[in-house]
């Protein structure tokens, strides 16, 4: 899926007449230490597998590539082909081709649920009206286990907030993006930065931290040293949240339109420090924006992409856990694939949500 939506990506441009901000610039996963460099390297052996062009760089190739980098790591495993593109421009240009193939988006629309005829979907009733359809995507973020939940589909789903800064136009440091426990760095068209202080995350505290904390348990020790736990407004508001509600009354989508969570003022200052001292030259590059979002994460790392099992005709497709921009392309074609049961030449069975309840052990993937 990550090839394919490289593939797309890299001729997305041509295909749609827009400008979607892409780029390749390379990825960084940086070890300050030969323990996590040699941690790292073993995804080569997956890299390996399906002919990418990763390697370890080191050294005067290292600094060639990223400034002064062998002062702070001793190496890093490079994806030369890898790029990135820029979200405020891509999404609504994808949007728009979209809408010109004949795509009917509806924005300020939530949808309460679905209505059944003989157990199968047979309509999706929206806070304006209902569509009469016999298929319908799930692909509501971090709203998604809810909305299933509602339905009687158990997914197990949790969020985790990531907070995010954009620096103004600075010196030219690295042309791609790198990534370490410490800072993260991208590197913007503008010729901007797009900062964060690592892998860093916070997990909000919620009744659904229980009622999927097993299943989870794999993924939070793996990631020990990079999750945050918190308590505050998210248990509230989702003990206060009715499992299921009546489709002609106002739904929980409707009381609360979009997850816009304030960004970690800790956070913040941690990827400032962490640049500062990584990337010198940038010292002097403001922040001048910063922000916060929800990404919806499953126990293994891994996507959910399958149709449900209990109501036939209703398709999921979440748990991009912080993947979900990059491999869009390519989720949205198997996706596309997946409802109109036509071969998108994308293997989705290892995306099933049943592997979470079949007695599959769950071996989460690595947050990289």
């Amino acid at each position: 899926m990550m090839i394919e939506s490289m593939r797309i990506w890299a001729g997305l441009e041509d295909e749609i007449g827009e400008d979607v901000g892409f780029e390749r610039g390379g990825c960084f996963i940086m070890a300050e230490i030969e323990k996590y460099l040699e941690e790292t390297a073993e995804w080569l052996n997956v890299a390996r597998d399906y002919q990418l062009d990763t390697r370890i760089v080191q050294g005067r190739e290292l600094d060639g590539l990223v400034e002064g980098a062998s002062k702070n790591w001793v190496g890093a495993m490079y994806t030369e082909s890898d790029g990135r593109a820029e979200p405020h421009k891509a999404a609504p240009a994808i949007g728009r081709a979209a809408q010109c193939a004949g795509a009917r988006i509806f924005t300020s629309c939530a949808v309460r649920g679905i209505e059944r005829q003989a157990g199968r979907v047979s309509s999706v009733v929206t806070e304006h009206g209902t569509i009469l359809t016999s298929n319908v995507l799930c692909a509501a973020g971090a709203w998604t286990s809810m909305f299933c939940r509602s339905l009687g589909i158990s997914l197990p789903q949790l969020k985790a907030r990531s907070t995010v800064a954009r620096l103004g136009t600075g010196p030219h440091v690295l042309n791609g993006n790198a990534f370490d426990e410490k800072p993260g760095i991208r590197r913007r068209k503008d010729g901007g930065y797009t900062i964060a202080h690592g892998f860093q995350q916070y997990h909000p505290i919620t009744p659904s931290s229980f009622r999927f904390g097993l299943k989870f348990l794999p993924a939070w020790l793996m990631e020990f040293n990079k999750i945050r736990f918190s308590l505050g407004r998210d248990l509230i508001d989702e003990l206060k949240t009715s499992s299921k509600w009546s489709l002609d009354l106002v739904s929980p989508f409707e009381k609360q339109r979009v997850l816009n969570p304030a960004p970690n003022l800790s956070e913040l200052k941690k990827a400032r420090q962490a640049v500062d001292r990584f990337f010198p030259a940038l010292a002097g590059s403001a922040i001048v924006e910063s922000w916060a979002g929800m990404v919806e994460v499953t126990p293994d790392v891994v996507p959910v992409m399958c149709e449900s099992d209990l109501i036939p005709g209703f398709f999921i497709a979440t748990g991009y856990s912080g993947h979900g921009f990059g491999i869009g392309p390519g989720a949205g074609k198997a996706a596309a694939g997946m409802l109109t049961n036509t071969e998108s030449g994308i293997d989705l069975s290892e995306f099933n949500l049943k592997r979470f309840f079949d007695g599959s052990p769950i071996n989460p993937h690595s947050s990289v």
